[in-house]
């Protein structure tokens, strides 16, 4: 992979109170079509989300997570969607929700490496 490609990102993040409106970015999640690339970099920060609800269910937040991770993964997960190409892959899981388990709007950049510009993303919005 080498010279600049065309990628786009979203964070993840989860809202444990949706009503509320107040999420923490606990994720992010890259994609370059061309390149057939798709690669996901995820943190549950347990005091941050217990800060925001005392209550929440720190266990289903990290299936919802292992989920997100497996889609983007794909291969054979018993889910049809991970089959599916890595820009189909990126669509569904940036898609817009109301949910728990939200990501932001896709964003684009050019990028020489595109694990080392997930990385970066990474500690740049969710550490």
């Amino acid at each position: 992979m080498q010279g600049k490609h065309l990628f786009e990102y979203a964070l993840v993040r989860l809202v444990p109170r949706v009503e509320r409106e107040e999420f923490v970015n606990v994720g992010v999640v890259i994609c370059c079509k061309r390149q057939n690339f798709i690669s996901c970099k995820i943190h549950l920060p347990a005091e941050k989300l217990l800060a925001l609800d005392p209550d929440a269910d720190l266990d289903l937040f990290g299936c919802y997570l292992d989920s997100f991770e497996k889609i983007c993964a794909g291969g054979q997960t018993g889910n049809p969607i991970s089959l599916q190409d890595a820009a189909s892959r990126f669509r569904w899981l940036t898609a817009v929700r109301s949910s728990m388990l939200q990501t932001s709007r896709p964003h684009t950049g050019f990028s020489e490496n595109l694990e080392g510009t997930l990385r970066d993303l990474f500690e740049e919005y969710v550490t």
